[in-house]
Formats: C-alpha cells, sequence, structure tokens
C-alpha cells in the first residue's frame, strides 16, 4: 500500500493550490497556493495546536497529557510536489526519452528555477541512465514532465554489512568525513551499527525513525553547515526508502533559491526534486533505527503535526540561531522526552566582545546581534552536523544500555523497540553545479572554508516572502526577546554608566 511516511497514501486527497473547504489551516494552505499537496480526508484525525500558546509550551501539555503512540494524528499537509508518480522508468540515450509502463514517452524537465544556479547535464543523464527510477510528474499529451527523479536502487540492503562505531560524537564525525568531500561522489552506501541478538536485517513494513543531515554546499558560502531533518515511515518492498517522511523546515519569510518551502515531504521529493531537492546540492547521510514497534515514530508524526500548524501560522520564525532546522527538531525531541545531549555554546566572550565589534566593523547592528547569539547558542541546536554526530552517539548509547542519566518514557520505549541502527550515505546528484563536502560543526571551521575577501564569498540574495496580516491571528502568542536583544541593552548601560563616570571625572 502506497504511504507517506507511516501514513496511509488512500487517507490523503490531492489538491492542487488552496484546497478551500478541507480541513488544512488557511495559513498553510497560502504558502502552497501554487503547489501540489496532498491533505488528510475528512474524518482523519489532525494534528491539534494551541492558538494562544508559545510552540514547546503546547507540545509540553500534549506530550505530558498523550502516552507515546497511543494517538495518531495527521500533518496539516505534505508537499509532493506533482500530482502523478511513474515506477521503474528508463532513462534512455540524449535524456529526451524515458520507457515506462504505457512505452516509450518525451520527456521534459519542469522549469528551472530563477534563482537556480545549477541544473541537469549530460553528466546527470549519466548518472540517472542504466537504472530504474521513480518519477514525479505530470503527463502532457505523449509527454511525461518530470520534477523528481529518484534512483530505486537507493534502497536498504537484506543484511547491511557491519560497521560497529564508538558510542560517541567524534566517531559518527569520522564516518561522515570518511570519503572525500563528505562521499560527495561515492557510491550509495549503507552500513549496520548496531542490531539487536535475535533480530533479522530490514525487512517491508517495519517503522523506521531516522534523522537526516545534508552536506555543505560547494557553490554557495552560507551554507557550509548542512540542513538537518527527522524521519519516520516503513520500509517498502526491496528495502525502498523513498516514501519516508522528511519534517522540513526552512524560513518562510524568504523566497528559497531552491523553491523550497518548509513541509512534510517525500523523501524521494525531498532529495530528488529538480529544483529544490538537496540531493543536487550536496552530499546526504541518514541515520535510521528500525523499530519493533512503531509508537515513537507514531508520537513525532503527531507531535511534528502541531509543530507545522504554529509554524505556518507564524507562531514562531525561522530564525538561524535559536530556531533554524536543527534548534526546532532537536527541541521538539527534547520536549517529547529524548534528553538530546547538550554540546554547550561555542563562547559567551566571544559573543560578549564580539557583538560591537562586528556591528561596528560591518555597520551592522544586526549582523553583531547575529553573532552574539550564534556565540551563545548550544551547538547541538546550531549546528545541524552537531544534532547528527550527539543524537547518533546517544541512540547507541541508549540501545547498549550505556547511558548513565535516568531514562524518560519516551526514551525507554525507544531503546525497547529499536532493532538496528543503521547509518546510510547518499552522494550527490551529479549536474552542472560544484560539488558539495561534509557540513561543517564549528565557526573556526567555517572561517576556514569562506574566502576572507568578501568579495570572493559566493552569496546568493533572495527576495523576502511576506506573510499577509489578514492571516496573522491576535491570539498567537509574541515572539519572545532574542539573547542579543538583552546583550544590547547590556552594552547600552554599560556605556552609559561609563560615559557617566567619565564626565564625572573631566567635570570634577
Amino acid at each position: 500500500m502506497p504511504v507517506f511516511g507511516l501514513l496511509p497514501a488512500d487517507d490523503f486527497e490531492t489538491s492542487h493550490g488552496q484546497c478551500g473547504a478541507c480541513a488544512t489551516i488557511p495559513q498553510a494552505q497560502w504558502f502552497f497556493q501554487n503547489e501540489t499537496i496532498a491533505v488528510p480526508k475528512s474524518g482523519r484525525p489532525l494534528a491539534g495546536f494551541e492558538r494562544n500558546l508559545p510552540v514547546l509550551d503546547d507540545l509540553a501539555q500534549w506530550a505530558k497529557a498523550t502516552p507515546p503512540g497511543s494517538v495518531r494524528a495527521y500533518p496539516p499537509l505534505i508537499w509532493v510536489s506533482a500530482p502523478i508518480v511513474e515506477q521503474d522508468v528508463e532513462l534512455l540515450a540524449g535524456s529526451a526519452t524515458i520507457r515506462t509502463g504505457k512505452g516509450l514517452a518525451a520527456l521534459q524537465l519542469v522549469p528551472r528555477h530563477p534563482l537556480n544556479s545549477a541544473w541537469f547535464d549530460q553528466h546527470s543523464e549519466a548518472f540517472f541512465r542504466g537504472q530504474a527510477l521513480k518519477m514525479r510528474g505530470n503527463w502532457s499529451a505523449s509527454s511525461f514532465v518530470a520534477r523528481t527523479l529518484w534512483p530505486q536502487n537507493f534502497r536498504l540492503p537484506e543484511a547491511p554489512p557491519s560497521q560497529p562505531l564508538a558510542a560517541t560524537p567524534e566517531a559518527i564525525r569520522s564516518w561522515v568525513r570518511a570519503l572525500p568531500q563528505g562521499g560527495a561522489q561515492s557510491p550509495f552506501v549503507v552500513e549496520s551499527l548496531w542490531r539487536r541478538a535475535g533480530s533479522s536485517g530490514p525487512r517491508a513494513g517495519q517503522a523506521v525513525l531516522g534523522l537526516l543531515l545534508n552536506g555543505a554546499q560547494g557553490d554557495d558560502d552560507e551554507a557550509h553547515g548542512g540542513h538537518f531533518a527527522s524521519i519516520t515511515g516503513q520500509i517498502g518492498e526491496k528495502g525502498a526508502i523513498d516514501d519516508w517522511l522528511v519534517y522540513n523546515f526552512y524560513s518562510l519569510d524568504a523566497e528559497s533559491e531552491k523553491g523550497i518551502i518548509a513541509a512534510p515531504v517525500p523523501l524521494d521529493n525531498y532529495l530528488g526534486d529538480l529544483n529544490s531537492g538537496q540531493g543536487w546540492y550536496r552530499p546526504s547521510y541518514l541515520l535510521v533505527a528500525t523499530l519493533k514497534e512503531a509508537r515513537t515514530a507514531v508520537h513525532l508524526d503527531a507531535a511534528m503535526g502541531r509543530v507545522f500548524n504554529q509554524f505556518y501560522r507564524h507562531q514562531f520564525v525561522y530564525q538561524h540561531a535559536r530556531a533554524n532546522c536543527s534548534g526546532i527538531t532537536v527541541a521538539t525531541l527534547r520536549t517529547l522526552g529524548w534528553q538530546v545531549p547538550e554540546r554547550g555554546p561555542e563562547g559567551w566572550l566571544k559573543g560578549i566582545f564580539g557583538l560591537p565589534l562586528v556591528a561596528l566593523q560591518e555597520a551592522s547592528l544586526n549582523k553583531g546581534k547575529a553573532i552574539f547569539d550564534y556565540m551563545t547558542e548550544d551547538q547541538t541546536r546550531l549546528y545541524p552536523a552537531a544534532a547528527f554526530e550527539e543524537m547518533g552517539a546517544d541512540l547507541l548509547k541508549l540501545v547498549s544500555g550505556k547511558t548513565s542519566r535516568q531514562l524518560t518514557e519516551y526514551e525507554r520505549l525507544l531503546a525497547a523497540d529499536i532493532e538496528e541502527l543503521l547509518l546510510v550515505r547518499i552522494p550527490q546528484f551529479p549536474s552542472s553545479r560544484a560539488w558539495g563536502d561534509f557540513p561543517i560543526t564549528s565557526s573556526a571551521e567555517y572561517r576556514a572554508r569562506v574566502p576572507q575577501d568578501p568579495a570572493l564569498q559566493k552569496i546568493i540574495p533572495v527576495p523576502p516572502r511576506p506573510f499577509p496580516a489578514s492571516l496573522r491571528d491576535p491570539q498567537s502568542p509574541p515572539e519572545p526577546l532574542l539573547r542579543s536583544d538583552y546583550a544590547v541593552a547590556a552594552w547600552i548601560f554599560f556605556f552609559v554608566v561609563a560615559t557617566v563616570a567619565i564626565l564625572r571625572r573631566l567635570l570634577a
């Protein structure tokens, strides 16, 4: 049966643009008015939310009252990009023709996004030709207009080779960085970190809960930190992973140069969309827990549905230090009960003195504040790779019984239900784009990668996406102040006191 993650696809209906009478909140519909989405059918249990509570307060109250796996709730929508799915497609020489179950057909690609600096080329054709492909798109007369390309041999083997690692963040980092350019040009690989005694390998229908880390882009100096998301789903026939659901948080207040809109999205679309697919930009890494029971993954589904409802309503906004892809995901899981270890901030002193120095150097208070917020944020919430490393090591400790802390109910169930831990390396899809690399985990690594001359830095400006005032709910709680707001106030107080003291001494 076709699924979206753990949710039966038959429980959804496809809608192009705003779905009007559907149960999806109007704010979510607004962002996808020109996109193909799947929305829950009438009568399906929808993820709720509290209009007047901050997201983590709402989530904490819900989690406290809801035992893991006791409630299945559907997200407001799933971004499927295109209504037609074709399996076992063969790309023929020249990329102008495909062979499908219906016979030969002309192939067209969706239009290239105006800000997309690279595209499908002869290297892409060589990579995708000679293997079975899954495509999402539309039929136009006798032509298929493809939006997503996905190699169907990217799947879990029946018996993944064993690759034991120490239960440390450093061991996970070494695996991510083991191959040149983070494995951007390396083969697809699945390795088993740990398997419970008596358990078999991955099997069709088995539930999974996973973490996804994208590497650094090779052509964008604002994207060396990579990207991070959580995954739920079930293993498909012959180990297929393409229908797993990725909970992808991205800024809603800017038009992405990739055309990305934050949403729950199938993995093949998340990685393989010709414009927004992260697989075209950089290598990717998955840490996958196969589960005996689906309850912890079902709980995460319901929680993420609540978070996305509040995100679309602007009850909180994407913020690169406090609430980026890592911060939102880690905060959600911590609220559910997974006590993800904190790595701590890079340095309060760096932030305190960096704020005025950067503000003066760049003639921008906002840039000075950003440095303060970056330097004082828990690195597990700030850097995608740090989150991946800490959570991967923590899962290994949970399943092996080596964690010393008292487990929450969510952690206890997670530790009991995991049958195997897998690491999956997905290469970058070849195109005219520069090759990516592994993601950085510190400001020092960032400075080492980025050209010192600002004129040589590759930064892609993107236009804003103003949220309509008519969709704002007066009951939504206000955004809390940033740490840097308090720091600015402290610096102003310091300068005022210092100035008064100097004037008094001069006038004495």
